[in-house]
């Protein structure tokens, strides 16, 4: 494309040159300069986003939402944080996320799991603790878009045999080596899978505005996948064996149970540094919107060359993204402070930002895991660290809800 535009220009002012000579007994021509077009490195439109996306009959805020993700990387990034209403340091008060009692707003993303909604143990019945934690989370989610703000759900699911953990240091080592397998097409559990999946699309599809309108949320399915902690981690599945069960995933909630108010994130830890490993378990452009990398290892108190190295991972995340015209994320990331951890000094306003900003990266959010009785990710105003924390959130490329712009509605 450059030669093209490198020929037209030297065409225009070939043509230029010789008609500013003139013969003798002639007026002096008339001086054009040359017309050089403009290089075109944003092919994404409000005319085209669906073609780009996973599901071409994704509602209209589902369309929006991706576009305007997409659009709001190129100069900012959105901050979330996992459970932010119901995950609070030291038991704070209920009444208002931790970000918010820090700067006096909320986050422009709310993360959410799965995992007590598709818990074996939830019956749907008003007494039983794991509908309520259901009910909470769909609540949750109906106030944080009512707010302008995104939410984006991981799935802890437990494992096919005893349903009792997701750690795959909690199962045997024949079940490390069949569960994954057993849920694929034809797998002993693919049955039970697909339960598990119609509870997913059910909630989804009752997740309502004011108006009726479908929310829209980001799902991670299988999420860390490259590490091996989780049941469905490299050790534990084959890259052929992860695309078929993404891709089944993706099939079944979009086709199955049309659910089209999904944008589906690609989403492993940060072991790759290169494209090629990083797409060794991609399922392809059909069935991801969202490239997504969580990194806590890089940041974990390893200073501006740990900062560097994350960046470096998320550029490659970042050019991914351009050239697929997919929407680049941190999807997790964090440094928990405990009675015996320590704050890093300027670890969000120096390390974390250079991370999230350097080499013109383009990455539409971040989010902070959850906040506990006993330790934080995002520190609240009593703690030493807070002014970092308020610095970083301040910074302009950063993102609350108060500077969030519209994501459900596509620009004229």
């Amino acid at each position: 494309m450059k030669k093209l535009f490198l020929s037209l220009y030297i065409f225009s002012f070939s043509l230029f040159i010789s008609g500013c000579s003139s013969s003798p007994g002639t007026s002096d021509p008339v001086v054009v300069p040359p017309v050089i077009p403009p290089l075109v490195t944003d092919v994404l439109t409000t005319a085209n986003v669906r073609t780009y996306m996973v599901d071409a009959n994704a509602s209209n805020e589902t369309v929006a939402l991706f576009y305007n993700l997409k659009k709001l990387a190129k100069t900012k990034f959105a901050i979330g944080q996992q459970d932010a209403f119901n995950g609070f340091y030291n038991n704070g008060s209920t009444s208002q996320s931790d970000i918010m009692k820090t700067t006096g707003y909320d986050p422009a993303l709310l993360g959410s799991d799965f995992m007590f909604i598709t818990d074996k143990n939830n019956n749907g019945q008003a007494d039983n603790w794991f509908y309520q934690q259901e009910i909470k989370i769909t609540n949750d989610v109906k106030a944080a878009y009512s707010k302008g703000m995104i939410t984006a759900f991981c799935w802890h699911l437990r494992e096919p045999n005893n349903e009792t953990s997701f750690y795959a240091s909690d199962m045997t080592a024949d079940q490390q080596t069949t569960a994954f397998k057993s849920i694929l097409p034809g797998g002993v559990n693919n049955a039970w899978y697909k339960l598990k999946l119609d509870k997913v699309a059910s909630v989804i599809s009752n997740l309502k505005g004011s108006n009726g309108e479908l929310i829209p949320i980001i799902f991670r399915p299988f999420h860390e996948f490259d590490g091996s902690w989780f049941w469905w981690g490299a050790n534990y599945c084959s890259p052929d064996d992860y695309k078929t069960a993404y891709q089944f995933t993706v099939d079944y909630l979009k086709n199955t149970k049309g659910v089209h108010n999904i944008l589906y994130a690609f989403s492993p830890d940060n072991s790759y540094s290169t494209a090629t490993n990083y797409l060794s378990r991609y399922p392809g452009d059909a069935y991801v919107d969202v490239l997504g990398m969580d990194n806590y290892g890089d940041l974990n108190n390893q200073g501006q060359a740990g900062s560097d190295l994350a960046n470096a991972k998320l550029k490659m995340v970042s050019d991914l993204a351009i050239a697929k015209v997919k929407i680049a994320a941190m999807t997790e990331t964090g440094y928990q402070v405990t009675s015996a951890i320590q704050p890093i000094s300027g670890w969000f306003s120096n390390l974390l930002y250079n991370t999230l900003t350097a080499n013109s990266i383009e990455i539409s959010f971040v989010m902070f895991w959850n906040n506990s009785s006993s330790g934080y990710y995002v520190p609240t105003p009593s703690t030493t660290n807070a002014a970092d924390f308020s610095s970083f959130a301040t910074k302009p490329k950063s993102v609350l809800i108060n500077t969030l712009p519209k994501m459900y509605v596509l620009p004229n």
